[in-house]
């Protein structure tokens, strides 16, 4: 007769004899402290049916001992041969997903040292004619890179759909949704925002790097780690510089910010413009909102004080980017324009006013052929997106005089 030993069952629940042998054990070791507890307080002998109770205890919990000592062994050699009794038995999702990544990645590195085998089919790998799309492991992690590269694209709002897609926009100079006092039997009069709409489209766009082969031949080096830092970088330049720029019919970003504070100069900003600035956003939108702006303009910021001669940019280690300026965190990037005349040159305000939709996930592709005459290998991505501002009362621009 088999024996069948069953590990999990059920919806994953551990079923594996261990926890009930352990809840019986526990159970004899309360009758024993229980028979001991009256012993001592009736200051008599054990009498005969006591004495056998507590050898017939002391044997099992004995017998307990040894048999979940012997269990756990054969467990965790099962588990180490990676072995199961049930073949009916479903994995663990999450250790099958950590040994595809890892089969993945070696393959992907091998591909790209010009190793190609059958386990490049099974690690998701499609060839082309000109090269080959890696997985989807692979490209998850450059888009994970991207988001820790830009914090203005994480901490917008995102829509994975394909196709048009129509949302609500809610105009900075809407009226409030108001309640107000009524006698009874009188009609109540609908007041609400006045919401219009936005198309979010999908606007294709590609980013190529090129490896040298020298690096990727060198066996001890990691071409992998290097491939999703190298295309995490460039692929977070571009999208950051079209949210925050954006480009003539095509991604417009924060272009609609409507929500605007004119400077009295065109290369300098006073300390009341940016207190202006902060409290264009309403309180309700204050929250998370955050300051962008080039670093040439913090340097011109970090020398303004206010009143009492303290400076407004201070240094903060938990900050989310290490400085504060009026309560809220400074995020730099190069593609925001230096102070000059006309130049947007600061955001402010709770990002997630910003819509961007991705039509298409990032696809990379590899390309050994095509660059071996420059002793290198293309690394390609393509994505569909597009964004714009949904909500104007959580985002405002400084606009610089335009002279």
């Amino acid at each position: 007769m088999k024996m069948n030993i069953q590990f999990f069952a059920g919806e994953g629940k551990e079923k594996d004899n261990i926890k009930a042998l352990r809840e019986n054990r526990a159970e004899k070791v309360e009758e024993l402290k229980l028979l001991y507890a009256t012993l001592e307080a009736e200051e008599r002998a054990i009498t005969d049916d006591e004495e056998k109770r507590a050898e017939t205890l002391n044997d099992e919990i004995k017998r307990i001992d040894k048999t979940i000592h012997i269990l756990e062994d054969m467990k965790k050699n099962i588990e180490e041969r990676g072995e199961r009794e049930d073949p009916e038995i479903d994995p663990d999702p999450e250790k099958e997903e950590e040994k595809r990544a890892e089969e993945e990645e070696k393959a992907f590195a091998d591909y790209l040292r010009g190793v190609v085998t059958d386990e490049h089919r099974a690690a998701n790998i499609t060839k082309t004619d000109n090269g080959a799309v890696i997985p989807k492991t692979i490209a998850n992690k450059i888009i994970k890179q991207v988001y820790d590269i830009s914090p203005i694209l994480e901490k917008t709002t995102k829509y994975n759909v394909k196709g048009d897609l129509e949302i609500p926009k809610y105009p900075a100079d809407s009226d409030d949704i108001t309640m107000a006092y009524h006698d009874e039997f009188t009609e109540l009069e609908a007041k609400a925002g006045k919401f219009t709409t936005i198309s979010l489209k999908g606007f294709l766009s590609g980013v190529l790097s090129l490896v040298s082969n020298s690096l990727i031949n060198n066996s001890q080096f990691d071409i992998v780690s290097f491939v999703i830092d190298q295309m995490a970088y460039n692929v977070s330049r571009f999208v950051e510089k079209e949210l925050l720029i954006g480009t003539d019919n095509k991604i417009e970003g924060l272009k609609g910010v409507v929500l605007t504070t004119t400077a009295e100069k065109a290369t300098a900003i006073k300390a009341d413009e940016l207190i202006d600035l902060q409290d264009s956003i309403k309180d309700a939108f204050q929250t998370d909102a955050i300051w962008i702006m080039n670093s040439k303009t913090r340097t011109a910021i970090r020398k303004l004080k206010d009143q009492n001669g303290r400076y407004l940019l201070q240094d903060d280690v938990n900050a989310p980017f290490g400085k504060v300026l009026l309560g809220k965190p400074v995020y730099c990037s190069d593609n925001m324009p230096e102070l000059a005349a006309s130049a947007t040159a600061i955001y402010y305000g709770d990002m997630s006013g910003l819509a961007v939709k991705i039509a298409e996930d990032l696809e990379i592709a590899v390309l050994r052929e095509k660059y071996m005459t420059q002793h290198a290998t293309g690394i390609v991505g393509w994505m569909e997106m597009d964004s714009k501002v949904e909500n104007e009362q959580k985002i405002a621009k400084m606009v610089m005089a335009a002279e």
